[in-house]
């Protein structure tokens, strides 16, 4: 494992779950802990910290097996509450993307559009037990006759429904601000000209990839909080960019790494997948993820007591610079400065508007504090970690 002065595993870490004596705490208590005894005296006393974020996630969906008719059907097209889900994976299993729009909504034809509901409000509904009307379209074929199909579903009646996002828990993300001089709007929110407001995606200091910051203990078979039940990590996400500029304390600068994640909706609760309707952008999904990070050794202790004031991130203008492909050098500001509610630019100070909810990052952190101590949740040893720098 390295030349360590403190050694663990994760069987010896389980164990004490199962014995009911690990000792977990969040990566917000984390931080004193390290501070006030040090990073090797913290590794022998705690044996898991626990994370947590909550905030749109674009690249989310859900892959539904909605059960075979009589007769069967093979469907290519395939709705669900109007809102087109991809059908080209087998007879009645689809996919449904959260940033898919219901087929009727105006889109920006009327500026900015209100995006009332999409694939992530189905997801939503689908997990909170209400009955999604479903319609399916198909060519037929001697072994499924059928050419349409309509019904109506709930989490209960189909035979799978399994979220899948492709990438979750941004490490990093850019702080937004507008230099132009009219109000645009992007999937960081609205922002207002001149730098009327800075909007920022991130819980910072609890962020599960800011206490792992060289993915020393996730990857493939990582267990993880999601959605409100157990999922997994299965991949390493999407637009995962681990050679990016980093901080002296393993941090990256800038976004950097991606989880891709899955579990079984059947497990899930509303109040963790949760639709959104960003104006004037589109459909998206709100997602509750947490992972818990085994205190291996020193070093993981280290990490898991980033603060926010160490940890920082690129002022990037969406108004002209970022729509165009061009690299903003506004400045760079840490966490500590975005949740304070105002930075400085230019000599201005600039209100700071955050897109991740602190108070559902705790919560989870909470959560699978809980059930790590309750014996209920052991970690997943993953096969084998994300791509690293």
């Amino acid at each position: 494992m390295g030349n360590f002065k403190v050694e663990k595993t994760y069987q010896q870490i389980n164990d004490k779950i199962r014995s009911g004596d690990v000792v977990v705490v969040t990566a917000e208590e984390m931080i004193d802990i390290v501070n006030d005894n040090g990073p090797e005296e913290a590794a022998r006393q705690i044996d898991v910290v626990t994370t947590g974020t909550f905030s749109p996630m674009c690249s989310s969906g859900a892959f539904i097996n909605f059960g075979h008719s009589v007769p069967g059907i093979k469907a290519s097209q395939v709705w669900m509450n109007n809102v087109p889900a991809y059908g080209g994976v087998a007879a009645v299993d689809c996919f449904i993307g959260a940033t898919e729009p219901c087929e009727d909504d105006p889109l920006n034809k009327v500026y900015p559009g209100e995006f009332r509901y999409g694939g992530g409000h189905v997801i939503q509904d689908l997990v909170a037990g209400q009955k999604i009307y479903l319609k399916a379209a198909a060519y037929g074929t001697d072994c499924y006759p059928r050419r349409e199909y309509e019904t109506t579903l709930t989490i209960e009646s189909v035979p799978q429904a399994t979220l899948c996002n492709p990438r979750n828990g941004y490490q990093n993300y850019n702080c937004a601000v507008n230099l132009t001089n009219k109000t645009i709007y992007t999937y960081m929110g609205a922002l207002k000209p001149k730098a009327g407001n800075a909007n920022y995606c991130s819980a910072g200091q609890l962020s599960p990839l800011f206490n792992d910051p060289l993915y020393r203990t996730i990857g493939l078979g990582t267990r993880i909080f999601l959605g409100g039940g157990v999922g997994y990590v299965t991949w390493h996400g999407t637009q995962h960019r681990p050679d990016v500029k980093r901080a002296a304390n393993g941090t990256p600068l800038t976004p950097a790494g991606t989880l891709w994640v899955m579990g079984d909706m059947k497990q899930m609760s509303p109040d963790w997948l949760v639709g959104v309707g960003i104006q004037g952008y589109g459909c998206s999904l709100a997602v509750g993820l947490g992972v818990p990070i085994p205190i291996l050794n020193e070093e993981m202790a280290r990490f898991t007591a980033v603060s926010d004031d160490q940890i920082f991130t690129q002022i990037v203008d969406y108004g002209n610079d970022y729509p165009k492909g061009k690299s903003s050098d506004l400045g760079q500001v840490s966490y500590a400065q975005l949740k304070s509610g105002a930075i400085t630019l230019n000599g201005q100070d600039v209100p700071t508007v955050p897109l991740s909810s602190m108070v559902k990052a705790r919560e989870i952190a909470e959560t699978l504090k809980a059930w790590i101590t309750g014996g209920t949740f052991e970690l997943g040893e993953p096969q084998f970690t994300l791509p690293a720098p």
